[in-house]
């Protein structure tokens, strides 16, 4: 599916709730926010109908989000009818690594291979603070049972927040020695009322890869790049096991390979996470549109995809996008 710019758009993130086990300070609002009604959600098989249409259009990538998806009954189910379904070469999915030791088994057997997993903070106290709640040796505990079930690449996610956790990029770039672990550093990106809670912590990914870069020399990585790779560029130290990666949507936004939809819990398909305009799929299904229709209207949201987003930052501004992170599925 070639868009009005000449990116191939092959790759759908779904997510599959908006509610999440733990506060992130720069996802949502301390108070929480109001749950979608459970009848407001889409049904698993509403979500596995679009897919098998997107599918046949041609993504060959989907990745399952949240808020927290291993907090949504039957999520071992759903991802195994997901793997499934003809023409998607690969399924993935991102967690807060919470409840993942209990799941690694059953998500591996269901055919998941690939797995992100949020980390932004290797202390516990912080890390604590940082998520309003979260135990850190949980999440280490599921970083540790998908390495033993074979997953890979199994990706470390760290949203890096200027005087919180900016102290511990070593310590990050450190794990990608001994560890075949990716480690993605991700720029703060304005989302929402947290966002805006967080405008003066952002700091550019390139200030992160010279402070890391100095002490730890960094080679970039060659390899052939496949069609559903992600944003990240990477790099390696050398003699390491793993790698470090580096998203900048803000400092150098990579909007011109930008080859990806959004699927929201309550059914709007986005065409960019940071713009705010979006389509419902759900309103169209639930008034019995045919695969046809579900066609014109995805590749409606893919004609109508911008060319790049709007969030500008210079040395006083930032513009923000109006929903919460944790309602989009990132």
């Amino acid at each position: 599916m070639i868009d009005s710019y000449n990116r191939n758009i092959n790759y759908l993130r779904i997510s599959v709730t908006d509610r999440c086990n733990l506060r992130c300070t720069y996802c949502m609002p301390k108070e929480g926010l109001s749950a979608i009604g459970h009848e407001d959600i889409l049904r698993y098989e509403e979500i596995v109908r679009i897919v098998e249409v997107a599918a046949r259009m041609g993504i060959a990538k989907v990745r399952v989000t949240g808020g927290e998806p291993l907090v949504r009954r039957g999520i071992v189910e759903f991802m195994a009818r997901l793997s499934a379904i003809a023409g998607l070469n690969d399924i993935s999915l991102t967690t807060n690594g919470v409840m993942l030791a209990d799941f690694a088994a059953p998500l591996y057997k269901a055919g998941v291979k690939r797995i992100n997993i949020s980390l932004d903070s290797l202390n516990k106290e912080k890390y604590a603070r940082i998520t309003r709640g979260g135990e850190l040796a949980s999440v280490l505990a599921g970083i540790e049972a998908v390495h033993r079930e074979g997953f890979f690449p199994i990706k470390l996610n760290v949203v890096v927040i200027k005087g919180v956790n900016d102290d511990e990029l070593l310590d990050f770039a450190l794990l990608s020695l001994n560890n075949p672990y990716q480690i993605r550093f991700i720029e703060l990106m304005p989302m929402g009322t947290a966002g805006l809670c967080h405008e003066s912590n952002y700091l550019s990914n390139t200030v992160i890869f010279e402070g890391i870069n100095r002490v730890y020399p960094l080679k970039p990585v060659q390899y052939e790049k496949r069609i559903v790779d992600g944003p990240a560029s990477m790099f390696k130290i050398d003699g390491a096991q793993g790698e470090i990666g580096f998203i900048s949507p803000i400092s150098h936004h990579f909007c011109n390979s930008c080859n990806r939809l959004r699927l929201t819990s309550d059914g709007y398909l986005r065409a960019c996470l940071l713009d705010d305009n979006d389509i419902s799929l759900k309103d169209a299904l639930r008034q019995g549109c045919s695969d046809e229709d579900l066609q014109l209207l995805i590749g409606g949201a893919i004609s109508g995809k911008p060319k790049e987003h709007e969030i500008v930052r210079d040395e006083s501004h930032v513009r923000k996008c109006v929903k919460e992170m944790s309602s989009l599925g990132g």
